[in-house]
């Protein structure tokens, strides 16, 4: 098993030395943005197709039997936002060259965000047995292909939180892996603002 400095140490004050250049922009952390600005495009086609639906609804929206479960969203939502600061913690502490401070972290989000999921499969279960079904309605089309990229998008924040977590016990921590981390929160906050814009959409837009 490696063995991490520790942020005090000479060795880890070198890492935090290293690791203080990834404070300039470089073409990972660009990258990144110009493909999460593609993605945004993507969803922004998600909210015309839910809001066009929505107009030609002639004011039954959503549609019987549909019933969502405002109960378990705001918590979920939550969860999930607060998970946004757990995340850039965990980049202040890679920031620093704390590795232990950053696994720590990063299983909290991972932790916060599969509880996300999950309330998300819970709640696609019940409106299943309702009736609520993609192919069943317009409604159900845009919810269910709205939400589920988003879904697919939080589940593969969590591969890339489980991902960086092996790297780091796998090797020395190194400048590499904190712009990784800091990659990764980019992509974890916008599938959280995502979220926030979805979830005011959807339960409070009637």
């Amino acid at each position: 098993m490696t063995t991490a400095a520790a942020p005090g140490s000479p060795a880890g004050t070198a890492i935090t030395q290293r690791v203080h250049s990834l404070n300039r922009p470089n073409m990972v952390s660009v990258g990144t943005i110009v493909w999460l600005s593609s993605e945004l495009m993507f969803f922004a086609g998600l909210f015309a197709f839910y809001f066009t639906a929505r107009a030609q609804s002639g004011g039954n929206w959503p549609p019987e039997p549909t019933e969502l479960n405002l109960g378990l969203a705001i918590p979920v939502t939550a969860v999930l936002v607060a998970s946004s600061f757990t995340c850039q913690m965990g980049v202040f502490a890679a920031e620093r060259g704390d590795v232990f401070g950053l696994r720590r972290w990063y299983v909290i989000t991972l932790i916060m965000g599969t509880f996300f999921v999950l309330g998300q499969g819970y709640e696609y279960t019940n409106l299943v047995k309702e009736g609520t079904t993609i192919a069943g309605s317009a409604y159900g089309s845009t919810f269910y292909l709205a939400t589920g990229f988003h879904g697919l998008h939080v589940i593969g924040g969590l591969v890339a939180f489980v991902y960086l977590l092996i790297r780091t016990r796998m090797s020395k921590f190194t400048p590499a892996q904190a712009t990784s981390a800091i990659v990764v929160s980019y992509y974890w906050h916008f599938v959280d603002i995502v979220w926030i814009a979805l979830f005011a959409t959807i339960y409070f837009v009637r």
